[in-house]
């Protein structure tokens, strides 16, 4: 059996997809599943058992024995949400007690960090050294957990006999319908052109950016999961590693990309930035991607044309999940 946390959720739900596409169908699906809307990212897909979060490591004490595999991708991943004892609950203490599961177990264990680990970028987008780990400081509590919990995993003494803490960049793609104002810049984009015919980007207050010139490494969901079914057979060269598409493309590239793959005129517009996010707000991510490919990932990632067409095309437009 394969476990996946968070298995409702965005990125964990299309792992599941990934892995009945290749015949892995014995799946524990794991995550707090009185979240009626999340649902139906599972509908339709082969699956072993449901179980609830809280009751994940009494299950895990009975049935270890059968399991194969651990991605651990459930995670609270509001990071408008300032309450640090909600991470530390969810993100950070629940996390000590799956890597602690997996050693008594010896299971491998794949993790969700975030590129929010990095802050504001001043340090650089490398994984390349552990050392800078303690360096690093997040914006909001969503990343200060995140990078609370590599160094924490990076410190143990006693780690699984396989593990990899993934960097995810800012992921897009189908299944996120969910996640309200956390979904993508594209799914909101999406909406805003099929309802009034523009949509609405946010002013830049950096000055060096203009308006719709900040840069994100935006990847799409399909090759996030394509890493964790690599290392679901990789099972070495244990660590953290970026995951993103290793390209920095600006929101106006992400607008009008969205506008063509709708066939839709341009009429782009802007407000300013929430107060609540400015402060906070990244205006430039990229990921270091040479420490994956050096362990032997074959695959290169999707170009935002690509990933914005197909997401729309594909998935959006005919309201249908992955």
């Amino acid at each position: 059996m394969i476990v996946v946390t968070g298995a409702a959720g965005f990125i964990a739900s299309a792992l599941v997809s990934r892995l009945n596409a290749a015949n892995f169908n014995d799946v524990v699906v794991v995550d707090n599943f009185s979240v009626e809307k999340k649902l139906r990212n599972l509908a339709g897909k082969k699956l072993r058992k449901y179980v609830d979060r809280e009751e994940f490591f009494a299950w895990l004490d009975e049935h270890h024995a059968q399991v194969e595999f651990v991605f651990h991708l459930g995670a609270r991943t509001d990071t408008t949400e300032m309450d640090p004892a909600v991470f530390d609950l969810l993100n950070l203490n629940y996390s000590k007690q799956m890597w602690l599961a997996c050693c008594q177990y010896q299971l491998p264990l794949v993790y969700a960090s975030s590129a929010a680990t990095y802050g504001d970028g001043a340090l650089g987008y490398s994984d390349a050294d552990d050392a800078l780990l303690p360096l690093y400081r997040p914006l909001n509590p969503y990343g200060d957990s995140k990078n609370d919990f590599d160094n924490w995993a990076v410190a143990q003494a006693e780690k699984p006999y396989f593990w990899a803490g993934l960097k995810f960049f800012n992921v897009y793609g189908p299944n996120e319908y969910h996640k309200g104002r956390m979904a993508s810049v594209i799914f909101h984009a999406f909406q805003q052109i099929q309802q009034n015919g523009s949509m609405t980007l946010f002013k830049s207050h950096n000055p060096d950016y203009v308006d719709g010139g900040q840069m994100r490494d935006f990847v799409y969901v399909k090759d996030v999961v394509e890493v964790c079914y690599f290392l679901l057979h990789h099972r070495k060269d244990s660590g953290l590693y970026n995951l993103g598409s290793g390209t920095a493309r600006t929101f106006m590239d992400l607008a009008l990309n969205t506008f063509t793959a709708l066939g839709a005129p341009v009429d782009i517009r802007f407000r300013d930035t929430p107060e609540d996010i400015r402060d906070k707000y990244q205006y430039y991510t990229q990921a270091d991607m040479r420490k994956l490919h050096s362990i032997g990932y074959p695959n290169a990632f999707a170009s935002l044309e690509d990933g914005i067409r197909d997401y729309v095309q594909q998935y959006l437009l005919p309201d249908i999940y992955y």
